[in-house]
């Protein structure tokens, strides 16, 4: 691994997918930096298009780029929509990885996701578990897609020698979540039933499965530090976990939730509805031996959350 500082100072720094959750926290975190924040909206290049993307590359010229544009959604998004999540992933990620390799970008960040490792890894998931067995059947789609984002970049380096990372967050939560319970993940799905519970007067809001899973959650400011830093300091082949450290039953985050929300009714679990993967920690030693660890903890970060999402509602 390079232990050579990548400079940021100057260069022009391309966010994709900068009005998402986790694009636009890039957006918010790089304007510390002194670099130049190139985006592009749908119109200007869609990321699906790969002629509209390589007029983009060729005009704009980014020498950094940090590929956070993504189909994303929770178990019945990815179970309604599989091709949907299959297909778009591989056109953006191939479309802005190759953009970026013919248009001489001197560094990519690749964001993956938690999902990529089997559904029953070791526990907390080392990146060497990466394709060592089965993935979770309820988001393989989006798994298979971001494994192959992986390999490109790892594929690039190898033939190409180009200085292309990759980044596994687990679950992430903030500013500018899906709150839509048809495509939403859990945190921001629990925030969006207990609010509403607590205006309707609900006596209960209903959970599916059996509330045992254990999950990590790292805020969305986090994981942009984690990526501004990365950037400057990490330069591998292997991907990279940033995480939490630790996770939480989804029994015990739905009563954090109804907390901080003020939901005094009770919680119902539905079991006939999927748990998804029993355990989801990822082991992020090798980021904290780089100096970099989370400073968000997760009561303030959902209520900073909750805030934001009462915001969008007025």
């Amino acid at each position: 691994m390079s232990t050579d500082v990548f400079d940021l100072a100057g260069k022009r720094v391309f966010v994709a997918g900068h009005r998402g959750m986790v694009g636009s926290a890039l957006v918010r975190r790089l304007a510390q930096e002194q670099c130049t924040l190139l985006t592009a909206s749908r119109a200007q290049a869609d990321l699906r298009d790969q002629a509209a993307v390589f007029r983009w590359f060729a005009q704009e010229r980014p020498e950094v780029v940090v590929l956070a544009a993504a189909k994303v959604g929770g178990i019945l998004a990815n179970d309604t929509y599989p091709a949907d999540f299959l297909y778009d992933n591989l056109m953006i990620e191939a479309n802005v990885i190759e953009a970026a390799r013919l248009h001489g970008t001197a560094k990519l960040l690749f964001l993956g996701s938690s999902c990529i490792y089997p559904k029953f890894a070791d526990q907390p998931i080392a990146e060497e578990a990466l394709l060592t067995g089965p993935l979770e059947p309820t988001n393989e789609w989006y798994a298979v897609a971001k494994i192959a984002g992986i390999k490109l970049c790892q594929a690039y380096r190898r033939q190409h020698g180009c200085d292309f990372i990759s980044v596994m967050p687990p679950n992430l939560y903030g500013p500018g979540d899906n709150y839509d319970l048809a495509s939403s993940h859990v945190l921001p799905a629990l925030i969006r039933k207990a609010h509403e519970a607590k205006l309707a007067g609900a006596s209960a809001i209903t959970i599916w499965g059996t509330g045992t899973p254990l999950r990590e959650f790292l805020h969305v400011d986090d994981l942009a530090d984690a990526c501004v830093f990365l950037l400057q300091a990490y330069s591998d082949a292997m991907p990279i976990n940033v995480g939490a450290g630790e996770d939480i039953s989804i029994g015990a985050l739905t009563d954090l939730v109804c907390e901080i929300v003020g939901f005094a009714g009770a919680v119902e679990r539905d079991p006939t509805k999927p748990d998804g993967t029993p355990r989801k920690l990822l082991d992020a030693r090798r980021m904290a031996a780089l100096g970099w660890t989370p400073r968000i903890g997760l009561r303030d970060g959902i209520a900073v959350a909750y805030q934001s999402f009462v915001e969008g509602r007025a």
